[in-house]
């Protein structure tokens, strides 16, 4: 089942004394082990699984978010260029303020550059890092979100939690060697 029913009464046990230790939400030994740290949680519905478009746009502030994001234009239109097949499996939490900010902007990224050579499949997990099918459980992230990018089936590399240059769509492009 997509939805899973998460008390408010029991958050505050299940994040462990370190969560205000850094930003972002992980999943770190050093940040209490098993359960999610987080610095904000407010919602009480977590989707897991495979999620779509329709399911992550109910997200709190998505559509702000997705709205308000002015992507660079000239780097869209790199992206729009790419013509090897390329996947982005990102893992995201519903429940996770990185993932509420995060998302929506990759979104918008590939609605905009609109290339079918840009495939993309978000993950939704718990805050005990897990979802019903196991589908998260393949791949090896401590923080959320996490976008892996693939090419060929091989990893090309990763953003975590948020963009290490000035923008996702910057990222991307590193990540794709398409910087030029």
């Amino acid at each position: 089942m997509k939805r899973t029913l998460l008390a408010l009464v029991l958050a505050p046990m299940m994040m462990g004394p370190a969560m205000a230790a850094q930003g972002g939400c992980g999943f770190d030994k050093a940040d209490g082990g098993l359960f999610a740290t987080c610095e904000e949680e407010k919602k009480e519905v977590i989707l897991t699984g495979i999620l779509g478009f329709e399911e992550l746009r109910q997200q709190p502030g998505y559509e702000a978010n997705f709205d308000a994001y002015q992507a660079d234009a000239a780097l869209i239109a790199k992206l729009a260029a790419i013509d090897t097949p390329t996947e982005l499996v990102v893992i995201v939490g519903t429940w996770c303020p990185d993932c509420h900010r995060e998302t929506p902007r990759l979104a918008k990224i590939l609605a905009e550059a609109n290339n079918p050579n840009l495939t993309v499949k978000y993950i939704g997990i718990d805050r005990t890092r897990t979802d019903p099918e196991g589908l998260a459980a393949q791949y090896d992230f401590q923080r959320i979100p996490t976008v892996m990018v693939f090419q060929g089936g091989e990893e090309q590399g990763r953003i975590v939690e948020r963009p290490t240059s000035e923008s996702l769509e910057q990222d991307l492009l590193n990540i794709l060697g398409t910087t030029e």
